[in-house]
């Protein structure tokens, strides 16, 4: 892990493309703003594990059920007049 000293004001680059800066500090709290690409997620970790919780949940649930489903057969072709 990096660790890194800055004031406020001060910004940190990223890859080029992704800036932190500290906007402001208040006793044990940070305040950062972050700007970056459009294409690009920025989220809270605990949002991020949240999230990935959920898909490895969602991920379970298919493949149960697939496992219950009987194979699936190809589409009958249909017949035009």
């Amino acid at each position: 892990m990096l660790y890194l000293t800055r004031k406020i004001g001060e910004s940190v680059i990223i890859n080029d493309n992704v800036e932190v800066t500290v906007v402001e500090v208040r006793g044990k709290s940070i305040k950062l703003g972050f700007t970056f690409p459009p294409d690009i997620s920025v989220l809270r970790r605990e949002i991020y594990e949240r999230i990935q919780e959920e898909n490895r949940a969602a991920a379970a649930s298919v493949e149960s059920v697939s496992d219950i489903l009987p194979p699936s057969s190809a589409a009958p072709e249909s017949k035009s007049d």
